[in-house]
């Protein structure tokens, strides 16, 4: 496995993983559970975050503590399902900014299309997670990345639920420097361009469509 790549095996992401896999789960607990796995997501992606050395006066008495040492961040979801995502990373980091790059599969090729984007102007002075439920052919992601990095970045990460092993083969070739984290690297993509077993279509299932 690439070195840029992380699986997070934590109990609790695993275990709510299950339950969105579940054909079963309806659309509110399939977006509840979404924003829930991206927010344990974000902790574990976020634990190389730099921290500086503070005195905190405490009611008794003045205390060294650590605080982030004024890293910008910036999260980006990949419209539409990455929406499902950004509730979860912000309930962990609300003053980050949030942009949004909109992109659809073309159903013939299943290549992406891009048709929207719109993002912080300070993008060059944040790190910056882009945010995907789904690693399939890698093409949206690869093409959002490249978009954003014109702007710059400190970081990039991006972020995503389930991912196919062609999925991050593609993104890994184009952008190495980018690490991957995901809760599930699943077996393969189908004749279709879906992840197997996946989870079906992440769009359809957050927002209720077919």
């Amino acid at each position: 496995m690439n070195k840029n790549v992380f699986i997070m095996d934590h109990p609790l992401i695993q275990h709510k993983l299950s339950i969105l896999r579940d054909e079963k789960t309806g659309s509110k607990q399939f977006r509840e559970l979404i924003s829930e796995i991206a927010m344990l997501m974000c902790y574990e992606s976020t634990r190389d975050l730099p921290l500086v050395e503070v005195e905190t006066k405490t009611p008794l008495a003045v205390a060294k503590t650590k605080v982030l040492s004024g890293r910008k961040m910036a999260f980006v979801p990949i419209l539409r399902a990455g929406l499902g995502m950004v509730d979860g990373v912000l309930s962990l980091i609300p003053a980050a900014r949030v942009g949004h790059i909109g992109m659809y599969r073309d159903p013939e090729t299943h290549q992406p299309v891009d048709y929207y984007c719109k993002l912080p102007s300070d993008l060059n002075e944040r790190d910056v997670f882009v945010l995907d439920p789904m690693l399939a052919t890698g093409g949206s992601a690869i093409d959002a990345v490249t978009r954003i990095k014109e702007f710059n970045p400190k970081r990039i990460k991006f972020m995503c639920i389930i991912a196919a092993p062609e999925g991050i083969e593609a993104f890994s070739k184009v952008h190495p420097d980018v690490p991957i984290y995901c809760a599930g690297l699943d077996d393969h993509l189908n004749e279709h361009c879906y992840i197997v077993p996946g989870l079906g279509d992440a769009g359809d299932r957050i927002f209720g469509t077919k």
